[in-house]
């Protein structure tokens, strides 16, 4: 099914927090965040994959950190005191994604949801949802469950099972 047939059904509005990453905004389903925090320092675990940048415990729970900018390949700059934490619950486990600044909470109809054009082989298709446009606006939308793959999840697994 496609994007644009999946969104017709549905007619009401679904809200998305705004985040940067450089000069670009992307969009996640607000009700996959769980809270948003500073980027407190995280543990580095060795050999662990590039884009886990370490864990972190909170409140007792041990949450791995993934750098989006390692992530989407772009350049990697120093954190600074806009870079923040969003902390996702996605399915059956907490994973934190360090961005470089929240922006907004955005509704958007499915007529404001454009399908992805397909000219970047960089960005997967798999996680593209298709890019929001509100005024002269343009944010990616992300599919934040299918940012990693089930390789990468399981590395995932694996590194905050043994911390545990």
């Amino acid at each position: 099914m496609t994007l644009s047939k999946a969104l017709q059904g549905d007619t009401a509005a679904q809200e998305y927090l705004i985040f940067r990453l450089g000069d670009e905004e992307y969009g996640i389903d607000i009700l996959k965040v769980q809270e948003i925090r500073g980027c407190d320092r995280a543990t580095r675990v060795p050999n662990a994959p590039d884009f886990l940048t370490g864990v972190t415990n909170l409140r007792g729970v041990i949450v791995p950190i993934v750098d989006l900018r390692v992530r989407f390949s772009l350049q990697v700059v120093h954190q600074n005191e806009n870079t923040v934490v969003i902390v996702l619950n996605l399915s059956d486990r907490i994973v934190g994604i360090v961005v470089d600044g929240v922006v907004d909470v955005l509704s958007l109809d499915h007529e404001q949801i454009k399908p992805t054009p397909d000219v970047s082989a960089a960005l997967s298709s798999r996680y593209l949802l298709g890019l929001g446009v509100v005024d002269n606006r343009m944010m990616i939308l992300v599919n934040i469950e299918k940012l990693l793959s089930r390789e990468e999840l399981d590395a995932m697994d694996a590194v905050t099972d043994a911390l545990a």
